[in-house]
């Protein structure tokens, strides 16, 4: 329960996949999926342990482009988000990827207590509180957190998700351990916790993406893209080089198809054409970029544009929006 760099030139060649300036990167166009699980960002805001003895039930308020998580650790608890109600038992990992609010409750139909975040609570940190509850029934155990998730690949990601990822304890044995450990950082004050901590939590939330991504045996659209064995080669070296001058032949090459069959088989698996599909990954990187203050120019070069003004058009073209307004926090 929770209240709880600098751009790269344009190259006239596509660097190999897994590679980049600083040399060999810890995945290859195999693996385009781990690719982009790779390439997330998870900014640990808010983390919260729970003991509460039934009955009892909270609102957890909607919190923008956020992600919650919420692990059991004993006993039992329902989440419910959007309809959808899911039961979690001790070992459970649910994790709710789109900043919607939510409730948990001990059981179905229990009143709430309140808003999470304005219930007592002790504040051992402040990113970490620990909220209590007596009741005469059974008592639930939970460990939650609030994070930040950003980079271009996350919009793609957490647009697949369901209102709930639920990863039940038989599928998650190393939920329990990155938790214990976890716990151990909240819970005890040190040096560097509060990175530790946000790594741990950037762990929980990648398996519990993964474990979700192994399930969906009819993926279609970004998803499908990165799974097809030919597309999704091509797809990891926009990817790892979107400064690169792409064109159809290129990605045919990275795919190992003739030109023709890669540009049929990538619109047929994406759902779109090859090149739109480049120019739309170029802005999803280069609002991400302005977003962190990279300058107009700065961007333009990491996204394979040769002037400030062609990358502008292409932005406003594909955005809707000017990019110094997104360097500005405007739009």
């Amino acid at each position: 329960m929770t209240t709880t760099a600098s751009a790269p030139p344009a190259r006239a060649t596509a660097a190999p996949v897994g590679l980049g300036p600083g040399g060999p990167g810890p995945w290859s166009s195999a693996d385009p999926v781990g690719a982009a699980l790779h390439r997330l960002r998870v900014t640990g805001l808010f983390y919260n342990r729970t003991d509460a003895a039934a009955p009892w039930a909270v609102d957890m308020p909607a919190l923008g482009a956020c992600v919650s998580f919420h692990v059991v650790t004993a006993g039992e608890c329902h989440v419910e988000v959007d309809g959808t109600s899911v039961h979690l038992r001790a070992g459970d990992l649910a994790l709710v990827p789109h900043g919607r609010g939510h409730v948990l409750r001990s059981a179905p139909g229990v009143p709430s207590l309140g808003r999470v975040d304005t219930l007592p609570q002790e504040y051992v940190t402040d990113q970490y509180s620990v909220l209590r509850h007596d009741g005469p029934g059974p008592r639930t155990l939970l460990v939650c957190g609030i994070l930040a998730v950003d980079g271009p690949a996350s919009r793609h990601l957490l647009a697949l998700l369901p209102p709930v990822v639920h990863v039940p304890a038989g599928r998650s044995p190393w939920a329990a351990d990155t938790l214990r450990l976890m716990a151990a950082e909240v819970e005890h004050a040190r040096p560097g916790g509060e990175a530790v901590t946000t790594r741990l939590a950037d762990v929980l939330v990648v398996q519990a993406i993964r474990a979700w991504l192994d399930e969906q045996d009819d993926a279609t659209g970004w998803l499908a893209a990165l799974r097809d064995p030919h597309v999704g080669r091509a797809v990891a070296a926009v990817h790892a080089d979107p400064a690169a001058p792409w064109t159809v032949a290129a990605l045919a090459r990275e795919a190992a198809m003739s030109r023709s069959a890669f540009a049929e088989r990538f619109t047929a698996v994406a759902g779109v054409p090859a090149m739109t599909y480049v120019t739309r990954w170029r802005m999803h990187v280069a609002e991400d970029r302005l977003r962190r203050g990279d300058t107009v120019a700065r961007v333009a070069a990491a996204t394979g544009y040769e002037s400030e003004a062609a990358f502008s058009r292409a932005f406003s073209r594909e955005t809707g929006r000017p990019p110094g307004t997104v360097r500005r926090g405007d739009g």
